[in-house]
């Protein structure tokens, strides 16, 4: 709650009341369309009372729990003294008996908001010392989530770095896969070419042979 706030429409009541009571005092000395005319304007300024009681509620919603209970009793007690004016209006009773009244009621109700203020402005000033913590509290609370914050984007940085490396190693490792794959298939032409070569040199030694054999054949024994 903001307790300038208050201040200012618990001031703004205050002028309002006083020019209310100050209107019907004057009533008396009117009458006829005149009279009527002030007790319409008297019954625009009890309006207006009843708009900055709205407005102080409004402002007390936002107070600390344990203050609200007595700011209410006394905005009702506010609106009680602002009715029976509009009543004392209303029932033409204003000669010198309102006009006690009225300075009667208008006595309790300025005791009523002495008494009120200086309450009043404690529980602001314990209202605003609760709200100072509060705001230390979620001071706090940034600096901590700001914290969190930078050591989170650390983190995610550096499990970027660790991926990009984790990628590299894959490349390393589709590379070297597909490296053993060509040294596969090289060593199976390797190995088809040397089957080759001795199935070629075993058919190379056996024609020597056989034709070793016809040599010696036909140059020893045929002549016989």
């Amino acid at each position: 709650m903001s307790s300038e706030d208050f201040e200012k429409l618990h001031e703004a009541f205050g002028s309002v009341y006083e020019d209310l009571r100050r209107q019907c005092e004057q009533l008396s000395a009117y009458s006829g369309e005149q009279k009527k005319r002030f007790i319409r304007e008297i019954d625009e300024k009890a309006d207006e009372a009843n708009e900055v009681l709205d407005g102080m509620e409004k402002e007390i919603k936002n107070a600390p729990p344990a203050y609200r209970n007595q700011m209410n009793i006394q905005i009702r007690s506010y609106r009680k003294n602002v009715s029976k004016l509009q009543r004392d209006v209303r029932s033409n009773d204003i000669g010198y008996g309102m006009h006690s009244d009225v300075k009667y009621t208008v006595y309790n109700a300025e005791n009523e908001q002495s008494n009120y203020s200086s309450s009043q402005r404690a529980l602001l000033l314990q209202g605003t010392d609760s709200l100072n913590r509060a705001t230390q509290s979620i001071d706090r609370s940034h600096r901590i989530a700001a914290e969190t914050d930078q050591i989170g984007s650390d983190i995610i940085e550096e499990l970027g770095g660790q991926r990009e490396q984790l990628e590299r190693s894959k490349d390393r490792l589709i590379n070297t896969g597909e490296n053993l794959s060509r040294s596969r298939k090289m060593l199976r032409a390797m190995s088809r070419r040397v089957m080759t070569n001795k199935l070629l040199l075993g058919i190379i030694i056996i024609l020597e042979v056989a034709i070793l054999a016809a040599v010696v054949y036909f140059k020893f024994f045929r002549k016989h």
